[in-house]
C-alpha cells in the first residue's frame, strides 16, 4: 500500500510547483500570533468591495486553468470549480462571506485535490476541452456576480434616491 503524499511535500511535476506557491500565498501564507490558524491574501482582498472578489476569483480560475492544462481529469477540475463557485458565492456576501474565505480556503483545497490526482498517476492526457468549459463556467459565475453587484446597486440607488426626495 502507498503512503499518501504529505501536503507538505513539493508536487511531483516542476511546471505546477508556482501553482502550489500562489494557493498558500492566497489562502494560507500568513499566520495569526499565538495560534495556528493560517489565512492568506483572499480573506483580505475580499474586505475591497468588488475589486477584490474579481482578483481572487481571476487567481484561482488562472490556478484551475494552470492545473486543467496539464491533465488533470474532468472529475477533478469540476470538483475545483465547485470549491471556487462556493467561495465565490459565499465569499460575496457581506460579512458572512468575509468570515467565510478566511476559513473555506479553495485554493489550498484545490492543491490537495491535485496531489490526490498525481498520487494516483491519472495526470497524463490532454485537457483542452475541460479548459475551454473550465473558462466558459466561471464567465458564467463573473456573470452572475456582476448581475447580483448591479441589483444590488440598483436597489441602493432608488433607496437613496427615495430617501433624498423624502427630506
Amino acid at each position: 500500500m502507498e503512503k499518501p503524499q504529505s501536503p507538505l511535500l513539493p508536487l511531483p511535476d516542476e511546471r505546477l510547483r508556482w501553482v502550489e506557491s500562489v494557493s498558500r500565498l492566497m489562502d494560507s501564507q500568513f499566520r495569526l500570533p499565538g495560534t495556528n490558524f493560517k489565512f492568506g491574501l483572499d480573506p483580505i482582498l475580499g474586505f475591497i468591495p468588488l475589486a477584490g472578489t474579481l482578483s481572487t476569483y481571476a487567481v484561482s480560475g488562472i490556478l484551475v486553468f494552470t492545473m486543467a492544462r496539464y491533465g488533470v481529469s474532468r472529475k477533478v477540475v469540476i470538483l475545483m470549480c465547485l470549491n471556487i463557485m462556493l467561495d465565490a458565492l459565499i465569499g460575496s456576501i457581506p460579512v458572512l462571506g468575509n468570515i467565510f474565505d478566511f476559513a473555506y480556503k479553495a485554493n489550498d483545497r484545490n492543491v490537495r485535490l491535485l496531489r490526490r490526482h498525481y498520487a494516483e498517476g491519472k495526470y497524463k492526457g490532454s485537457g483542452t476541452g475541460i479548459v475551454i468549459t473550465v473558462l466558459l463556467l466561471l464567465l458564467v459565475i463573473l456573470g452572475f456576480i456582476f448581475y447580483g453587484i448591479w441589483v444590488l446597486g440598483s436597489y441602493l440607488w432608488q433607496y437613496l434616491q427615495q430617501a433624498l426626495s423624502s427630506y
